[in-house]
């Protein structure tokens, strides 16, 4: 499972309303700082560094939820400095819990970084639930927003997938096909509609795999397989793709497995990565 999926902070919803509690747990919380960037703090080594209530700065607090035996966990948003790392970064280093903790308060900072005043009457938005709604002085309130994105690896069903760049990447990295679910539209049309539009192939045998928050800015990745036939040719769409093409399961192996001088992947803590390496176990 994808690191950013693995669920392992007890999110407690129920106690963003309870003043007492939040004003309590917050004296023994580990407490993470993130800037506007989405920088967090780090040590010497390179770790994740919390700190405690009584070293915290001023600001709004966010909780972000319980971890192993209980401990609370907050967010404040504050320029860190310059000792410091970001989600991407710091990503395969971290702990199941800390890898959530900073995905889940990127995602926080995002939001209301762009959601200051309300969309409907152009009030200011005060927070409150703490850090989960943001109240217009005069308006309905506004909770933080995850846009679907659809991800998906194509194969021909047997030892072949279909890999693309798009423009701006460096030569030779692949990826697979991705792209954002319309209104009114399911996930399992969007990945037949994505491939077709952005490399002009029809695929079928669409199989939902797994799902990763991607909090870059505020999406939710829905990973999926897909089957197309090798032989119809492939129609990139320039703006879109720089490059498409096919790709046997040992090319993908040897650069999953950083044996390649010809082709890079993207990392480990994308879905991209799970779906291609998942694929490329299931023919072993």
């Amino acid at each position: 499972m994808p690191l950013l999926s693995r669920g392992v902070v007890d999110r407690a919803a129920h106690r963003r309303t309870d003043e007492a509690w939040l004003a309590s747990a917050w004296l023994s919380a580990r407490i993470l700082l993130m800037d506007t960037d989405g920088r967090v703090p780090v040590d010497a080594e390179g770790r994740l560094r919390y700190v405690e209530a009584a070293d915290a700065p001023d600001g709004e607090r966010w909780f972000l939820g319980l971890g192993e035996g209980g401990t609370p966990y907050f967010a404040v948003r504050f320029d860190v400095g310059p000792e410091s790392s970001t989600l991407r970064e710091l990503a395969m280093e971290l702990s199941d819990v800390d890898a959530e903790v900073c995905a889940t308060a990127l995602a926080l900072v995002n939001w209301h970084g762009t959601h200051v005043y309300s969309p409907v009457n152009g009030r200011p938005a005060s927070t409150s639930h703490a850090g989960w709604v943001r109240q217009p002085e005069d308006g309905p309130p506004m909770w933080p927003r995850t846009d679907p994105a659809m991800i998906v690896l194509v194969t021909d069903g047997a030892d072949r997938c279909l890999l693309a760049r798009g423009p701006g990447r460096p030569q030779n990295w692949f990826s697979c096909l991705a792209g954002f679910v319309e209104p009114g539209e399911s996930a399992e049309a969007c990945v037949a509609r994505e491939v077709f539009e952005e490399v002009g192939v029809r695929v079928h045998g669409i199989e939902y795999v797994v799902s990763q928050p991607w909090p870059f800015p505020a999406s939710l990745m829905l990973g999926f397989f897909a089957v197309a036939d090798p032989d119809d040719p492939i129609n990139r769409d320039p703006g879109e793709i720089a490059e498409a093409r096919w790709f046997t399961r040992e090319e993908l192996r040897d650069a999953l497995e950083g044996r390649s001088t010809t082709m890079a992947t993207p990392g480990s803590i994308s879905v991209a990565h799970h779906l291609m390496d998942r694929w490329v176990r299931m023919g072993t």
